[in-house]
């Protein structure tokens, strides 16, 4: 018999609570999201109070710039609902006319990356759907923190250093209303030094008095068509005054007795799907230790997974792009039959040779989970893509504009073909599992094309293994991505938690492995709340987690 895993304790907190829950990256987040529960806010006031102040403290991630996912789960009626509020390419968009400037690729910094920030107006509808305070209390924590400031961590001076060099070699000029902002002082940031972030504040601020619809519509609208113009994107304030959400239905699938949900395309949400599937044909790990008790159980299920990773990212480059655009074939892709020959075609002793990307690598995201007292759930999931996204800040507003622009191709044959009018592919999917019917976790992760993978290693460590989420989140972990834009995905990175033993083991199957360092936040923040006996709206409570790869901490009372 195989000897046993040998890891060192795990640093994660579970937080328990009976009448709200909050998990986010970042501990200032999650403490805003839990006032709004104390002061009588829902799960989706919670949400965008959560989400408002990480678009301050981790505008690298995310911001009002960027798009957003969700799942809502409405307990008075028994049911969940998606919110899809992606953005979309400019009504002018052509990829004729960039492959006639001689690009092969739509770049993956500056104007051109750019598509409609969708995640403010995906804030006004679910809070018209769902919400209960007023919209300035929701934003009042944000305002604050951008308008007084905020301490500096570690991970901000990071990411600041990180992005000043890369885009003053790949932006030039482009890259001043960005240093301007968040590198005022020409040199870097000290840990604690207070952050201000005014122009931001004066956004938010915008918001708060005259509506969800006001960078839309409003003199934030004019504002950001003006600096958009200026970054040479073709998104006008038609594009502006013209996007709108879609409420969507939840996919599923059943993965050894727990359904699991996800958000319907252009979300990443049925490749986490049909990742699970494929996992669901094999012999799970032993729950006796953990996720895999011994080192032979744990070389196993991490090659079965990899393989598994390469044909499901396959599927998703050849299908996932705007519904309303090109039908993918869900039916099919979520189908068990051809879960089980996916899993027929994996070599179970030897890595295979997967085809090479579509989509640019990398990811930079936040996920945020809300329960409330009365048991309604939000998993929202909220993204600039890339650190700092397209690179492109408007000094004016404060606004950091994603880059989710860069996933469309110029292929005219491909489905996710730059046009109009159109969402991309995204990799953001937001995850809830059930059990009876009930919400049992919700749970999610950032990480690009990680996010399906951790979400997969996740749910194995909840149902096979029996773990509580703290256990689960913080796992040692995984992921298989290309080495660089446009190869093929066969780079396993992997925490040395997981043992000497077991990443030799990999190496000998042939997978190219790379060790990262323990906790690194590059393998995803996943956070999770579990609904213990079905929550407060049965008479249960909570207990929650946010990955120690993060600077989040999890609030709960």
């Amino acid at each position: 018999m195989s000897r046993p895993v040998s890891r060192p304790l795990v640093p994660a907190f579970l937080a328990r609570g009976s009448h709200g829950a909050v998990v986010a990256p970042h501990h200032l987040a999650t403490a805003a999201g839990l006032g709004i529960l104390r002061a009588g806010g829902t799960a989706v006031d919670a949400a965008i109070a959560t989400n408002a102040v990480l678009a301050v403290v981790d505008n690298e991630a995310c911001g009002l710039g960027g798009d957003a996912f969700w799942l809502i789960w409405d307990e008075a009626a028994k049911a969940q609902a998606g919110l899809n509020g992606s953005g979309r390419s400019s009504s002018r968009a052509s990829a004729a006319d960039l492959r006639s400037r001689g690009l092969l690729t739509v770049p993956h910094r500056g104007g051109l990356s750019i598509t409609v920030p969708g995640a403010i107006r995906s804030w006004g509808d679910a809070h018209d759907r769902f919400g209960r305070l007023p919209r300035a209390d929701l934003l009042a924590p944000a305002i604050e923190l951008a308008r007084d400031g905020f301490p500096a961590d570690d991970a901000f001076c990071r990411a600041v250093e990180v992005s000043a060099p890369l885009f003053e070699r790949e932006l030039g000029a482009g890259a001043a209303g960005w240093s301007a902002v968040y590198r005022p002082a020409d040199r870097p940031w000290q840990p604690g030094e207070r952050v201000r972030l005014p122009a931001l504040a004066k956004t938010l601020e915008r918001i708060a008095v005259a509506g969800w619809a006001e960078p839309y519509e409003g003199e934030t609208a004019h504002l950001q068509a003006t600096a958009l113009a200026a970054a040479g994107s073709a998104i006008g304030l038609d594009d502006l005054r013209s996007h709108a959400s879609t409420w969507t239905e939840p996919i599923f699938t059943d993965y050894r007795g727990v359904r699991v949900t996800g958000h319907p395309p252009n979300s990443s949400g049925f490749v986490a799907l049909e990742l699970l599937n494929i996992l669901e044909t094999f012999e799970p790990p032993s729950a006796a230790g953990g996720a895999a008790a011994t080192v032979d159980a744990a070389i196993r299920w991490a090659h079965l997974g990899i393989e598994a990773s390469k044909l499901v990212m396959a599927d998703r480059d050849a299908h996932l792009t705007d519904p309303e655009h090109h039908r993918t074939p869900l039916e099919r892709l979520l189908d068990k039959d051809y879960a089980r020959l996916l899993a027929w075609r994996i070599d179970p002793d030897q890595a295979t040779a997967p085809i090479a990307a579509r989509v640019p690598r990398g990811g930079g995201t936040i996920w945020l989970g809300v329960v409330d007292g009365q048991g309604n759930a939000v998993s929202l999931i909220q993204s600039n893509y890339a650190g700092f996204g397209s690179g492109i800040v408007d000094p004016a507003t404060g606004i950091a504009y994603q880059n989710r622009g860069s996933y469309f191709g110029l292929d005219e044959d491909h489905p996710n073909v730059l046009g109009p009018s159109k969402r991309t592919l995204h990799t953001l999917m937001p995850a809830m599992l059930f059990r009876a019917g009930r919400p049992w976790v919700i749970v999610g992760s950032m990480g690009g094309d990680a996010q399906p993978q951790v979400h997969a290693q996740v749910v194995s460590a909840l149902v096979d293994a029996a773990a509580d989420v703290a256990t689960a989140v913080a796992e040692p972990r995984w992921f298989v991505e290309p080495a660089e834009h446009y190869a093929p995905p066969d780079t396993v990175r992997i925490e040395p938690r997981f043992g000497s033993e077991v990443l030799d083991g990999l190496a000998a199957m042939g997978h190219p492995v790379v060790a990262t360092e323990p906790f690194d936040g590059a393998l995803g923040h996943c956070h999770a709340i579990e609904l213990v006996a079905g929550g407060p709206a049965a008479g249960g409570t909570l207990a929650a987690a946010t990955d120690p790869r993060s600077q989040g901490l999890p609030a709960t009372w």
